[in-house]
């Protein structure tokens, strides 16, 4: 038996080398596997991810977001008069809405009903604001605001 000929036991693992740990560890001396000076050689060298060789960057090539976003915008959601119609429901509101999967979940400042066609049904409906076009109609097809 040769020590060239030994086989490595299952299961065995080899040890990681370590980098710049002297000449001993094969990888260790005065570069340590970096080359020779340079700013890779460097410690925390190297260039960032978004650096683009000296050309203008992609963030500064590319054109300002005018204005702002309002905070205190309302994120209403919009029911219209047509969809009410097509539902031909006797009682409406936003958990029956829900429920048929018309809406996936209540927007934070509420639902609003608008006018686009003329109510063909007396509806009930209950947790909704109204436009005053809508609550006209309504009434007119002889339907409830609770």
């Amino acid at each position: 038996m040769l020590l060239n000929n030994l086989l490595k036991l299952k299961g065995s693992k080899n040890k990681k080398t370590r980098i710049g740990r002297g000449y001993g560890s094969g990888h260790g001396g005065h570069s340590s596997t970096r080359g020779t000076k340079g700013q890779n050689a460097r410690t925390g060298g190297g260039v960032p991810l978004y650096f683009e060789g000296g050309q203008l960057p992609l963030v500064k090539r590319l054109p300002h977001l005018k204005g702002f976003t309002n905070a205190n915008s309302k994120k209403v959601g919009i029911i219209k008069t047509s969809l009410l119609n097509k539902l031909e429901l006797k009682k409406v509101n936003p958990e029956i809405l829900i429920e048929k999967g018309i809406i996936r979940i209540l927007p934070k400042d509420g639902l609003k009903i608008l006018k686009d066609e003329d109510l063909k049904l007396a509806i009930t409906l209950s947790g909704f604001n109204y436009s005053k076009t809508a609550l006209k109609s309504i009434e007119k097809a002889g339907g409830k605001v609770l």
